[in-house]
Formats: C-alpha cells, sequence, structure tokens
C-alpha cells in the first residue's frame, strides 16, 4: 500500500512540476517542452530530491513516446511515407554511416578513444537524432506537415529502425566473430515484423475496427486503439527493435482507413499527457554538479557535435534535390542527440566501450543538446537565410534554391498563383477552373507534382517563398496570390517577397493561428482567412436564415466581422492596445523603432498617403503617440510629430525607411505608380537617367531580384524583370507603364 501512494506521489508530482514549467515557459513564450525538461531537473534526483522511486516513471515515460510516434504515424500515412523513402532510407544509411565514420577517424586520431572498436560506438551513439523532441517541437510550431518537417521525420523514423540493429550489433564489437551473427538475425526480425505488419494492416486490424466502430462504444474504441498502440511497441521491444518503430508502424496500420481521425482525436489528449512525464524524466537525468564541474568541455562537445550533425546532414538533404532552405531546416533540427542515445551509452558503459567519466560527459552533452533544440529549431529560418545570403556562398547556393521544375504555357497572363496544393489549395484551384480561370501552382511536394501534370495544370516545382522561384511565377501578369501553405514562417516569407516583386498584387493568405491575423493584414494581405473562424461564420449565417433572418442582413454581418479581422468574435479583440511578440511572430524579419521629426515629410500624412511599403519595403507594425500605443494601425492613422514608428522589414529596408523620414526621398507629389519590365518593354537597355530626361519622370526605387535599392544610379541600365517606382505627372507616368509593360 505504501508502495502504491509513493507511486502516486511521485506521479503527482511530476504532472504537477511539468504543468507549472510549462505554464512559465508559455508566459516567457517559449516552447513547453522547456518548461517540461527544466521541472524534471528541478525535482529529479539531482535537484530537489521530490521522487522517491524514478525508476517507477520511466515505464510512463515510455508510453508518452509510444503515443507520439503512433500519432505521427496516423497523420503521416502510407502515401507521404512513399514521397519521402529515399531520403528516408538512402539519406539515412548516408547520415548514420557518415556519422560513425567520420567520429571513429576523429577519437581515433586525437586519442579520446583507446581503439577503433570504441569509436565506432561513439559514432553510433552520435548518429541517433531525437524522435520525440523534434516532433514535440515541430507539432508546437505547427510545421509537421511542411516540407522541412516531412524530411526530418522521415529520416527520425529510419534512425529508429537502425537503433534496433545497434542494439543487437554494438555488444558484438568486442567479439568480431558474432558480428555476421548478430546482424543477420538483426535483419531476419525487422523483416519478419514487417511483413507481419503489413498483413496485418491490410487484412486484420482495418476489419478489427470496423467491428469496434460499429458497437458505438466510445471508450472501447479508446481501449482498442490503446491496446494496438502499446501491443505492437512491446511487440518490437521484445524483437530488440525500439519502441517508436512499433507505435509509429502500428498507427500507419490504421492511417488509411475511414476511423483514422477518431483515432486519432482520442488519443491526442493522452499523447500529450505522458509526453510531458517522457520529457521530464529526460530533465532528471541532467546532473547540474557535472555540468558545472566539466562546463567547458561538455560546452565545446555540445557546440562540435551540433554543429558536426548539421554539417553532415544539410549536403546530404540537398543532394536528393531538396532546395537549400529545406536542407538548413532540416539539418539544425536534427543536430541534437537522440533520447534513446541514453539506452546506448549506458549499454556502452556495461561493455566498456566508455568509461565512467566519459559516460557522464555524453549524458551531459545529450541533455544539453536536446534543451536546445526547441530554440534552434525556432531560430533556424533565420539563420538558415544570413547563410544564403553570405556573399561566398550566395552563388553557388543560389542554383539550390531555384526551381527543380514548371510547366508554364507560353504567353500565360491574368492568372491566379495559388501556393500549396493541399486540400485547401486543391479546393481553391477547382473552384477557380470550374469557373474558368487560369491558374498556376507553386508547390514543393513530388506527389502533388505527379497530380499537377497528370491534370495538366500549370505548376512551378519549388519553395514557394524562394525569390527565384517567386521570379519565375511573373507575379506582375498574375491577377492575384492565394497562400495555402502549412508553414506559418513560409506564409510571411512568401507574402513579404510577392509584394516586393508586385506592389499590387491583390494577395488572400490562411491563417494558422489568431495572433496571425492582424500581422499577415498589416504585411499587406488584401484578406487573411482563419479557417475555424470561417467556419463559425457559415454555420452562423444558416442558423440565422433559419430564424428568419434577411440574406442581405447576413451578408452584411459577415461581410462586416471579415472587413474588422473577426475582431468581434476573437478573445484577443483588445489586440490594438496589446503589445504582440513580433519577434516569435515573425524572427526572420528585424524591426526598429524610429521618431519622425518635426521636420519629416511624413508629418500630417495618413499611412495610405505615405505608401511607406511600397515606397521603402518596410511595414508599420505599431505607432506610439504620446502615451499611447497602437499595435497594427489602420491605413487612415494620421502620422504626427514625435511619433514614435515600429518598423519590420529587411536590414536595407529599414535604412530605406530612415532615410524617408529624414526627406531622404520625396512622397505625396504628383503620381505614383510601380512597373515590371516585360520581355518585349521598349525601355530594356535604357539608363534611368535617359528615362527620367526623355519622359519627365522620377525612378524613385527599383526592386531587382526581389531586393530593393532606394538610392538610385541614374547609369544603371533597364534589365527584363525590374520592377521600378515612377512619380510624375499622371500622363507621362502612364506613358512609361505602357511601354514598360508592352507584351507585343
Amino acid at each position: 500500500m505504501a508502495a502504491g501512494q509513493n507511486f502516486i506521489l511521485d506521479l503527482t508530482s511530476v504532472l504537477g512540476s511539468a504543468a507549472v514549467g510549462g505554464y512559465i515557459a508559455n508566459r516567457l513564450r517559449q516552447p513547453v517542452l522547456i518548461g517540461y525538461l527544466v521541472s524534471g531537473l528541478i525535482i529529479g534526483p539531482f535537484g530537489l530530491k521530490f521522487l522517491s522511486e524514478v525508476d517507477q516513471i520511466k515505464p510512463l515515460a515510455e508510453i508518452g513516446v509510444a503515443f507520439l510516434l503512433f500519432a505521427l504515424g496516423v497523420e503521416f500515412s502510407l502515401a507521404e511515407l512513399k514521397r519521402v523513402k529515399e531520403i528516408a532510407i538512402q539519406g539515412s544509411l548516408l547520415q548514420i554511416g557518415l556519422t560513425i565514420a567520420l567520429v571513429t577517424l576523429l577519437t581515433t586520431v586525437s586519442g579520446w578513444v583507446n581503439t577503433p572498436t570504441q569509436g565506432i560506438f561513439l559514432g553510433a551513439v552520435l548518429s541517433l537524432s531525437s524522435t520525440a523532441v523534434v516532433l514535440k517541437t515541430l507539432t508546437e510550431r505547427g510545421e509537421t506537415n511542411t516540407l522541412h518537417g516531412q524530411v526530418m521525420l522521415a529520416i527520425l523514423i529510419a534512425q529508429d529502425l537502425a537503433l534496433g540493429l545497434m542494439l543487437a550489433i554494438l555488444p558484438a564489437l568486442n567479439n568480431p566473430a558474432n558480428l555476421g551473427p548478430a546482424l543477420g538475425a538483426a535483419l531476419l526480425k525487422v523483416l519478419v515484423f514487417l511483413a507481419a505488419a503489413i498483413a496485418a494492416g491490410k487484412w486484420l486490424v482495418p476489419l478489427l475496427i470496423k467491428r469496434i466502430a460499429e458497437t458505438e462504444s466510445s471508450e472501447l474504441f479508446l481501449i482498442t486503439v490503446i491496446a494496438l498502440c502499446l501491443g505492437v511497441a512491446l511487440i518490437t521491444a521484445k524483437l530488440g527493435l525500439s519502441i517508436e518503430m512499433g507505435a509509429f508502424v502500428s498507427g500507419l496500420m490504421i492511417s488509411e482507413i475511414d476511423y483514422a481521425d477518431q483515432a486519432l482525436a482520442k488519443v491526442l489528449p493522452m499523447r500529450d499527457t505522458f509526453a510531458s512525464l517522457f520529457f521530464a524524466s529526460i530533465g532528471m537525468l541532467i546532473d547540474p554538479e557535472v555540468l558545472i564541474g566539466n562546463f567547458g568541455q561538455i560546452l565545446g562537445l555540445v557546440a562540435i557535435v551540433m554543429l558536426g550533425k548539421a554539417a553532415i546532414i544539410l549536403p546530404i538533404v540537398m543532394n536528393f534535390g531538396y532546395s537549400f532552405k529545406t536542407a538548413a531546416l532540416a539539418s539544425f533540427g536534427l543536430n541534437q542527440i537522440g533520447e534513446f542515445s541514453f539506452v546506448l551509452a549506458l549499454v556502452g558503459l556495461q561493455q566498456g566501450f566508455i568509461d565512467q567519466k566519459k559516460y557522464f560527459l555524453l549524458v551531459g552533452t545529450t541533455a544539453i543538446t536536446l534543451l536546445l533544440t526547441p530554440a534552434w529549431v525556432r531560430f533556424s529560418p533565420v539563420l538558415a537565410d544570413k547563410i544564403a545570403e553570405l556573399p561566398f556562398l550566395s552563388d553557388y547556393l543560389r542554383r539550390f534554391r531555384d526551381t527543380k521544375d514548371l510547366s508554364l504555357p507560353e504567353g500565360f497572363k491574368d492568372y491566379v498563383v495559388v501556393a500549396g496544393y493541399g486540400r485547401v489549395g486543391q479546393t481553391i484551384v477547382n473552384i477557380l477552373q470550374e469557373q474558368g480561370h487560369k491558374v498556376l501552382v507553386i508547390e514543393n511536394s513530388e506527389a502533388a507534382i505527379k497530380r499537377l501534370k497528370s491534370d495538366q495544370i500549370p505548376y512551378i516545382f519549388g519553395d514557394a517563398d524562394s525569390e527565384l522561384v517567386l521570379e519565375k511565377a511573373h507575379l506582375d501578369k498574375a491577377k492575384a496570390l492565394a497562400i495555402a501553405l502549412p508553414d506559418p514562417a513560409s506564409t510571411r516569407l512568401l507574402l513579404k517577397r510577392a509584394l516586393e516583386l508586385a506592389p499590387e498584387l491583390d494577395i488572400v493568405a490562411r491563417s494558422h493561428q489568431n495572433d496571425e491575423i492582424d500581422l499577415l493584414s498589416q504585411l499587406g494581405a488584401k484578406e487573411v482567412v482563419q479557417p475555424e473562424f470561417e467556419a463559425a461564420l457559415e454555420i452562423a449565417a444558416h442558423l440565422l436564415a433559419t430564424l428568419g433572418t434577411n440574406r442581405s442582413i447576413i451578408y452584411s454581418i459577415i461581410d462586416g466581422m471579415r472587413s474588422d479581422r473577426y475582431q468581434n468574435i476573437r478573445r484577443d479583440r483588445t489586440i490594438r492596445k496589446q503589445q504582440p511578440d513580433l519577434s516569435a511572430a515573425a524572427p526572420e524579419l528585424k524591426q526598429e523603432w524610429v521618431t519622425l521629426d518635426t521636420a519629416s515629410p511624413l508629418v500630417g500624412m495618413t499611412l495610405a498617403a505615405a505608401d511607406i511599403r511600397n515606397l521603402t519595403g518596410v511595414t508599420i507594425m505599431a505607432i506610439n503617440q504620446g502615451d499611447e500605443t497602437q499595435y497594427y494601425p489602420p491605413a487612415k492613422t494620421v502620422l504626427t510629430a514625435k511619433d514614435r514608428l515600429l518598423a519590420v522589414g529587411e536590414r536595407k529596408e529599414l535604412t530605406a525607411f530612415k532615410d524617408l523620414v529624414r526627406g531622404g526621398g520625396i512622397i505625396g507629389e504628383g503620381y505614383h505608380q510601380w512597373v515590371t519590365l516585360s520581355k518585349n518593354s521598349q525601355l530594356l537597355g535604357m539608363q534611368i537617367a535617359d528615362l527620367q530626361r526623355q519622359y519627365n519622370v522620377r525612378v524613385q526605387a527599383i526592386r531587382r531580384h526581389g531586393k530593393l535599392d532606394y538610392k538610385v544610379d541614374g547609369a544603371m541600365e533597364l534589365e527584363l524583370g525590374d520592377c521600378i517606382l515612377l512619380q510624375g505627372e499622371p500622363a507621362s507616368t502612364e506613358e512609361v507603364v505602357k511601354l514598360a509593360a508592352t507584351d507585343d
């Protein structure tokens, strides 16, 4: 009885501390995962020692991992797994092999190990990444369905399969004669398990789930799903394979049947509860005394491991045809040491591959890399962009950011560009085509491209937020752009870059979270759609019609809520009075407060009249006037002296904006118009100074390859695709516009 009470006390302590840690992390705008890890450190055996039996928590923690991988299997589906099978199988084998080879070489040469066998063991430990931590981080960020997310998960799944082989082979390293039989036995177990899983997934599991669902018993359905998940995980554990592998395969078994979504919905609460136990248990393994006593050495090992693994994974992913951005995000997300390296490290200690000191160093290094992963993933898009802009790398990396394939008819114009061909994108394309409108789809999924080819729909194969891909899309010839991407960061970046290339383009974007609605609108989207709010509006419209409300009144109510960015139905309806965390919402953009002097030409103008985004590329996110700060200010806001403006954009754009504030550009005078030079334009090759003199207009800014240049050199010759900002009298400006955009 006392043991049972101790277990309940331990479980309550872990869940309670995880809840507190997760809440604090959330309030600090950090991933809750960090809160779970820190809470485990605090209450664990190396902290306040609240737990009497740490080992009692471990089985429940393993259940959390099983549920995490089961949910991933249900969401991933066989079709998506087939799409990334090459990078999963060949890429992971390359990554594991290269990591083992390099670690063996470096540790042997440096004398860190005594024999190559010990180096091979260390390489195997370091080659694994953390499925649980990466999956939880991607889930929190809504990036599991992005291309880089699926590449990362594909490699992680293959690593989990390799873990079973490692557990079978590594003990035999001390006796090479047993290595062959051990490898053969492990491979045989894997093949037998996969064959049985395929058979069960095709004939047994669908029938079983269907029969259980027909009982209409919610609790029976839940019990069956849990039994399937943990049962298959138990089988793989008994076979010497990893628990994750079994749980993932059990999820795949039901991913293609009609009840997959119901099964996922039932498991999600349990997944999150037990997963918190797992992450807290990882925190319990961190010994602060070891970290402090070997801080310099562990810090060096963390840097070597994270940078080294990223350097190995990056070229491998790029070699499989993925863009530099996708490869960079994947490599930065997989550069930690996996949680099951703790298991391998313990095996190595028992087998004599490492001594006690190296074991503690390895455990400490692993724990720190796991703790850093959420922050590393968060800032990896910014880091990837910075690397791509390095002068000595930009030209080389440019070809990896180009389109892989495109199908664009000659003379194609007046079309709608749809970025993303998932369920939302497909629906948009179908509706537009049914009404006779032309569409161009930008997609980076090979499976989606095959469907587009089959349906003879014009497409561009590549990352929609890539500047080179957008140039190929010729946005200046498009009527509108619909952004239906699953990745919030890519959505923001695409929106900004699209407006750089085509400032007058009508853009509608999908919002993934409430706090993105105002951000995307302020960045220039004409319409931002929040799926949950749209569903609520349609349901309310139907109910009002049923209750006899006039159709025109219903449409007026719905349109009003949409035009006001759903303010009346949002929990954060005071958004314009609350400071948003712009660094978290759009970390890929710079932000700076700029004060308007009395002599600034912007004083007395509205934001709409100032046309700041078109002139400089920055977006005004907030205005401080006296004691009041207004976030996401509307276009009619009048600027006054001493106002402080929060400008968001790239570094060069912020410099251009500060120049504009000081009076470095003429605004508010004459007529302004952006125009892009077509391939038959009569202005191609003409110097800007000659253009200004001959047609009595001024070129205030030029965007070339998506980059805005506010200080225009009169000797610069105009090129195909240049987007220039003209200022002058309406008649002369329109004449130049016609010459620039001539198509025949």
